[in-house]
């Protein structure tokens, strides 16, 4: 039997050295090393698995450590070298990654449980294997259904979902600063928004505001408010073609880096195009930022036929960190840049984040519109 010894005095950040051939991991480091393995697998393309346990009904007391020692002895005949075990949640959810799986059907998933059963079986009476809850969870995540968002497991993301207090406090702030910045603009914006109502009535038929489904926080759906700078019911694929070249044939300089509307467009009315030269078709997105489905700073808001042309490296650009009206790519690289170059910048600003970038770049925003970089 293999026996769990503590080599330090923080089990929750260094691992748990095992008699035999393995290492069970404390949570901070399995963590850790779930996020090597996401983006192992964005640069390789070779699916991982992750199988969580819940043993939390089963740890009782004195036996705890003889249990947990059963249960790590069995998953250690059940499983490769290579894959990694640990806590997932200290005490309660046992994390086993098994990295390039080969196939994720569901005959293998199948094969995986019935031989980690079959080994519990022979180390745990049957009235505690009862009790431990397994689950499955496989990164990428699976994009076949074609549904309005792409939904995030957040179970592979445990790295993210555990913010520090510091890091959580400053959140707290951008949002004080969001709902204030945004009721102050909507204010000394309102003769603007008069203004914009009267030119697009004036010069077209249809509603002043046009509303399109985006995808937010954690790929989450929202109303994206803008106004209508378009005639109405003007057809979207050309811009859906447009976009596809401009994700998939950057390298091949098929359409102009860093613009996401068309220019010379024909759909585009008299009072639209004024609008969007100086970015005022974007102003009511300060309803969003209100209502708390963007902020005044973030990565701009995709959509949904954009994100089925993403790499799995590009989906990260939608956790973490609400859309936003203005941002990094927006007033560094909004005219100069590939696709590719946009996502990096975005999650530049969502790895090194602070309130004090956010204060710069809305500082940097009005050069970079009124500097004729273009709207995006």
């Amino acid at each position: 039997m293999n026996q769990i010894h503590l080599k330090t005095r923080d089990p929750k950040n260094s691992p748990l050295m095992v008699e035999g051939d393995g290492t069970f991991y404390g949570r901070v480091h399995f963590h850790h090393l779930l996020r090597i393995e996401r983006q192992r697998t964005e640069r390789s393309k070779r699916p991982f698995l992750l199988i969580l346990l819940d043993i939390s009904a089963v740890m009782q007391g004195k036996r705890s450590a003889e249990i947990l020692g059963k249960i790590n002895a069995a998953l250690l005949s059940a499983l490769r070298e290579t894959d990694i075990r640990g806590w997932y949640e200290q005490d309660d959810v046992v994390g086993v990654i098994l990295p390039e799986i080969a196939s994720l059907d569901e005959t293998s998933i199948e094969g995986i449980f019935r031989k980690i059963h079959l080994r519990m079986s022979a180390e745990l009476p049957m009235e505690l294997i009862k009790k431990i809850v397994v689950s499955f969870h496989f990164y990428p995540e699976s994009r076949e259904k074609k549904t309005v968002n792409i939904p995030f497991n957040l179970k592979l993301y445990p790295d993210l979902a555990e913010p520090e207090m510091g890091y959580r406090f400053s959140q707290m702030l951008k949002r004080i600063i969001d709902v204030v910045g945004s009721a102050v603009a909507l204010m000394l914006f309102s003769p603007v928004f008069w203004g914009a109502a009267l030119a697009i009535k004036l010069t077209s038929r249809g509603p002043v505001f046009f509303k399109q489904e985006r995808l937010g926080l954690n790929g989450d759906p929202f109303m994206l408010f803008k106004f209508r700078s378009m005639y109405l019911d003007s057809d979207q694929r050309k811009h859906q073609e447009y976009i596809q070249k401009y994700i998939c044939e950057q390298e091949r300089a098929a359409v102009e880096p860093g613009v996401f509307k068309l220019n010379n467009d024909p759909r585009i009315t008299p009072a639209g195009r004024w609008l969007r030269k100086t970015s005022l078709d974007e102003l009511p997105q300060l309803i969003n930022v209100l209502r708390g489905e963007m902020s005044l700073v973030g990565p701009r808001p995709p959509i949904f036929y954009e994100c089925e042309l993403y790499d799995i490296w590009h989906l990260r650009r939608l956790l973490m960190c609400k859309p936003g009206i203005t941002g990094l790519w927006q007033v560094m690289g909004r005219s100069r840049t590939t696709f590719d170059g946009m996502v990096r910048l975005d999650l530049q600003y969502i790895n090194h984040w602070s309130l004090w970038l956010d204060l710069k770049i809305l500082l940097k925003t009005p050069g970079a519109v009124f500097g004729g970089q273009g709207a995006y």
